[in-house]
């Protein structure tokens, strides 16, 4: 991977009851770290990362920024210190064995196992040269998780995609949302909505059948979300006249936001995970500081075998 390069890894699954969330990103080359900015982002495997993050009742953050002795990779399986991601089969295996970031210490440690309902294989450019792509791996998935920690242990629906660039982030983008819905048949709906640095913008639309096939569709107008509590700007997709809410907090930081959000979409309603990314924000210096306070840095990892 060149320098300033990076790669990562992403779940996130949604309870049945509505009620909890998680996500997983397993980085490499750790975009939101500031121990990689302060690096001058000179060698992306020796910032590698872990990020787990449960959301609902005792909600955990864990985000280790660690050196490339921590990291193994083979063609079915991601090793990062403690925790690892694995294809066995038809699913993904998510081995968590994490330390809770300041001010929820602790551990956080089980099992998450994602079935695809099928696997894509669309790779999708978000910038006219390909220097960030986009690659939707699972769009629909059931989820199981088995987590230490009381009502830790639930089922629901999940999505697990991949982003790679060789560039950082904030030097190609200012903002950008995204969003995924699943629908009553099956499918999934995705959004990818960015300004680019150069003016120039990205508005992708695709609803995945529940076999895993792309089709383009039109997007429904981009429609304001209330700002999250560190007033980061938001917005999704809806049907023209519906206003699209919150339903459920996850990640808020001065520069990222994430939620559980109910919308409609060609006349269904529909609660999916949306993100927002205000990169102009991150791009401060001052910013790197608090950072560091969430995400710890641990240099050297050695593995028992």
């Amino acid at each position: 991977m060149p320098p300033d390069g990076y790669a990562w890894w992403y779940m996130d699954a949604l309870s049945d009851c509505g009620t909890r969330a998680l996500s997983v990103i397993a980085f490499i080359g750790s975009v939101f770290s500031p121990w990689y900015a302060w690096s001058r982002r000179r060698a992306p495997d020796n910032h590698v990362c872990m990020n787990v993050a449960t959301y609902g009742p005792r909600a955990r953050f864990t985000m280790t920024d660690r050196g490339s002795s921590a990291l193994r990779q083979t063609e079915n399986r991601l090793t990062i210190g403690p925790s690892s991601m694995s294809w066995t089969g038809d699913r993904l295996i998510i081995s968590v064995n994490e330390r809770g970031a300041p001010p929820a210490f602790g551990c956080l440690r089980g099992t998450i196992t994602l079935t695809p309902g099928a696997v894509t294989q669309v790779e999708l450019p978000l910038t006219r040269d390909g220097a960030h792509v986009w690659r939707p791996f699972a769009p629909s998935a059931g989820v199981q998780v088995d987590l230490e920690g009381d009502g830790n242990t639930w089922e629901g629906h999940g999505y697990f995609d991949a982003n790679f660039g060789i560039r950082a982030l904030e030097k190609d983008f200012s903002f950008w949302t995204w969003g995924r819905f699943p629908m009553p048949d099956g499918s999934a709906a995705c959004f990818y909505d960015a300004i680019r640095r150069d003016g120039s913008t990205l508005a992708q639309a695709i609803r995945f059948d529940a076999g895993g096939v792309p089709r383009p569709i039109t997007a429904p107008p981009l429609t304001p979300l209330p700002r999250s509590l560190w007033a980061v700007r938001r917005e999704t997709r809806a049907d023209p006249g519906f206003l699209p809410r919150q339903c459920l907090a996850m990640l808020d930081a001065p520069f990222y936001t994430r939620s559980a959000v109910q919308t409609q979409i060609g006349g269904h309603m529909t609660t999916g995970v949306h993100e927002a990314l205000d990169l102009r924000r991150f791009r401060s210096p001052l910013l790197k500081p608090m950072l560091a306070m969430r995400v710890p840095r641990v240099s050297r990892w050695r593995f028992s075998e």
